[in-house]
């Protein structure tokens, strides 16, 4: 299940990496549009971190593509919403995806 949201970074936490080398960082946005806006965290995880560091600040408004993940640890169960794209949002901002600045989308090469 992909769902969306649009918000403003409130908070990007520390990159957190693991023996294993997992590695992951969480961050909250506060939406935008609702009556009463709500504080939300997602986390980014493996290759997506560092770009995702890079070319994301605290204040910057985006549009999240998340999936909800679950799971059950010792008849405990947890849910994350697991960012895998992280647009710049505005009506006068091109979309970015995670690791493409705005400055390369100007020209007409794709970064793939």
């Amino acid at each position: 299940m992909s769902l969306q949201l649009t918000g403003t970074i409130k908070l990007i936490g520390e990159k957190q990496v693991f023996d294993s080398g997992f590695q992951k960082v969480e961050f909250v946005i506060t939406t935008n549009d609702e009556k009463y806006p709500q504080d939300v965290k997602f986390e980014i995880v493996q290759d997506k971190v560092d770009d995702f560091i890079k070319y994301n600040k605290v204040g910057a408004s985006v549009d999240v593509s998340f999936n909800v993940r679950g799971n059950e640890y010792n008849g405990k169960y947890y849910v994350s919403l697991s960012a895998w794209k992280v647009f710049k949002s505005g009506a006068n901002a091109p979309a970015t995806d995670i690791g493409v600045p705005t400055e390369e989308l100007a020209t007409n090469d794709l970064p793939f």
